[in-house]
This record gives structure tokens, sequence and C-alpha cells, in this order.
């Protein structure tokens, strides 16, 4: 269990109510026009679900102002980043940043923060560092930043933690943890980590298809970019899966793991497994190949997934 140092005095359980338990993960919000996304930020708002999450690619729209536009076509909806790339800018941009979508949208961001992958920050002129370290100097940074606007309150910020020295960071230096492509047993092993009190609020891939071959095609097209990812194999390893279970667009054993399938009944068990094992919430990734379809299962998915 981790032991708090400093971080901003954020309410935990202020937040944990504000963010819900369950939410929804988009990337496809990264690849489609701002209309599109207004309209799917008001069915997922009237739907009920509390919190937005969003990736940032290399080229795809920048976190910070994403953030804004999402923010300004919602009323109630807690907009989060997952995650923003620390390589994408300095630690002094990501504070002023924070802090302004946080005041002028009351409070209704959460800042995710992450490393990325070598590939990619490589890809874009960066040299990857070391990834504790690395982002707790960041972190650092971001803290003696001064701030002369008003800010009523701190912004929350959570850190894509994996393993336990990212996941003692995410506890002693932010809200908590958003882990990525994981499954419940790495949720129940971060819960060890974490100790009681952080946020912790893993993704979970589902895609809403009760036909075994279709469904794992369609997992296997997800999970093919994240199986080419050093930091997600390794993290896979640790939960006892192999080599082996890697090739081919992934065992059967592992695709089943990682992203959901099945009937309504299924998907709800999983996410509830996540809870069991120790989630404050939930950020549930319908995969489908256009947002309509994601919002139709999304609309499939709210009477079993939001109390």
């Amino acid at each position: 269990m981790a032991e708090r140092t400093t971080s901003p005095p954020v309410d935990l359980p202020a937040l944990k109510q504000r963010l819900g338990r369950t939410g929804v993960w988009l990337s496809s919000l990264s690849t489609v026009a701002a209309d599109e996304e207004r309209r799917a930020v008001a069915v997922i708002e009237e739907l009920g679900y509390g919190t937005l999450w969003f990736g940032e690619g290399p080229t795809g729209k920048e976190a910070l102002t994403h953030a804004a536009v999402l923010l300004s076509a919602s009323r109630r909806l807690m907009i989060a980043t997952g995650i923003a790339n620390i390589y994408g800018r300095d630690a002094t941009a990501a504070a002023s940043g924070a802090n302004t979508l946080s005041e002028a949208w009351q409070s209704r961001f959460l800042l995710g923060l992450g490393v990325s992958h070598l590939p990619l920050v490589s890809g874009r002129g960066h040299d990857y560092g070391k990834p504790v370290s690395t982002m707790r100097a960041y972190l650092d940074a971001m803290d003696a930043t001064p701030f002369d606007a008003p800010l009523p309150e701190p912004v929350p910020r959570v850190l894509a933690a994996l393993r336990p020295k990212m996941l003692e960071l995410a506890a002693t230096r932010a809200q908590g943890a958003h882990p990525y492509f994981v499954t419940p047993e790495h949720t129940r092993r971060a819960r060890e980590v974490l100790g009681p009190d952080p946020l912790l609020a893993p993704e979970q891939a589902v895609v809403v298809d009760t036909d075994p071959e279709r469904a794992r095609a369609t997992a296997r097209d997800y999970a093919a970019s994240y199986l080419a990812l050093p930091n997600y194999l390794n993290n896979l390893r640790t939960l006892g899966f192999s080599d082996a279970d890697f090739e081919d667009g992934g065992s059967d054993a592992l695709i089943d793991t990682v992203v959901a399938w099945g009937d309504l009944a299924s998907l709800r068990e999983r996410v509830q497994e996540h809870h069991r094992a120790g989630a404050d919430h939930v950020a549930v990734q319908p995969i489908a190949q256009t947002l309509d379809r994601q919002l139709d299962d999304l609309r499939l998915l709210a009477p079993v997934l939001i109390p």
C-alpha cells in the first residue's frame, strides 16, 4: 500500500461521486468532426453515464483543446483525458491548461496523464525517459507552476499506471490511477498497491455480440495495436500470459480476458468484476466500426450498467 506524500488536496469522495460508477471511453472522438462529437456527448449525457474519457494519439486531436470542445457540449458530464501524453506539452502548459478548463467548466475536468510508449514518443522527436522518474519530474514541475487566475479548487489528476511503481506514484502524487487494456485481476492487484482511498478507474473494452467467432475477430482488430507495444505486453506477462498468447492476434484466453464480449448480462458481469476487485469507476469502451454503432451499444448497455 502506497503512503501518500504530496499531491493537490482534492476531495476524493466528492470526486468519485461526480465521476459515477460507470463512464464511457471513446477513442473514435479523435477522428470525427466536432459536430459529431457534440451529438455524441448529448447522447451519452442523456443516457446517464457519469464521465466521458478520450485519448490522445500522435495523429489525433490535442488533448486539452479537445477537452474544451467536449466540455462546451455538455452540461453535467465529467470530461477526462485518458490520457494526455506528457511528451505532448511541457508541465507548465499542462498545469495552466488543466486549471483553465476546470475553472471555466466548474470542476468538470479530470486530467489523466501518461508517459505513452517508446515508439510513439520517439516518432515525434522526443527521447523516451524512464517512465516513473520522468513522470515524477513532470508532476514536480506541474506543482511548481503558479496560476494567477481564479481557481476555486485543485484540478484532480490520475496517472496511466499499470505496474507497481507507477501505481505507487499515482497514489502519492495524484488522485489515483487509470489503467488501460487490463483485466479484473489487474484491478485487484492495483487496489492492493494503491491502498483503499485513491481513485481506481480502469478502462474495459466490450463487444456487444454473442457470436464467438465474430466477437473475437472484432476484439482482435481492437487489440492488435496494443499487442505491439512493450508496456502492455510486459504488464500482461505479470498477469500470467506468455509470448504464445500474443501470437496471431492474441489467444482466445487473452482476448476473452482483456475484451469482454457477449450478451448484456455477460458484459455487466465483467464490469461488476472490476468493481468487486476494487474499482471505483469503470470506463466502458464499446468496440464497433463507427461512432453511431458505439452509441447504439451504449444505449443497450445503459440500463444494465447505470444504477
